[in-house]
């Protein structure tokens, strides 16, 4: 069994920045696409971006591109998502899932997979 704990959201304001983790248990995600969604107050859930096992190669949603950055440290199981230049739009619980398949699928799909944190919120505010 997977768990999933997220860390380090909080208040920041406009055009700041903020890391968020993500550190799995119960299992090694070397070789598993693990990614990013988050749902806003009275929005649709969002997925934000993934990154393969194996390979890391990413993705990210247009609203993101240019701004997140998704990494991997697979010595401590541990996922990141970097976030620059944050929006007041960009508010919203940000949950980490996996499904445990090599590669990520569609980014609308992240938050279908079988596995999920608790989330972190993230306010951007002045």
């Amino acid at each position: 069994q997977v768990q999933l704990v997220e860390s380090g959201g909080g208040l920041v304001q406009p055009g700041g920045s903020l890391r968020l983790s993500c550190a799995a248990s119960g299992s090694t995600l070397r070789f598993s696409n693990i990614g990013w969604f988050r749902q806003a107050p009275g929005k649709e859930r969002e997925g934000v971006s993934c990154i393969n096992g194996g390979d890391s190669i990413s993705y990210y949603a247009d609203s993101v591109k240019g701004r997140f950055t998704i990494s991997r440290d697979n010595a401590k199981n541990t996922l990141y998502l970097q976030m620059n230049s944050l929006k007041p739009e960009d508010t919203a619980v940000y949950y980490c899932a996996t499904d445990l398949r090599p590669f990520c699928g569609p980014l609308r799909t992240l938050p279908t997979y079988s596995y999920r944190g608790q989330g972190t919120q993230v306010t951007v505010s002045s």
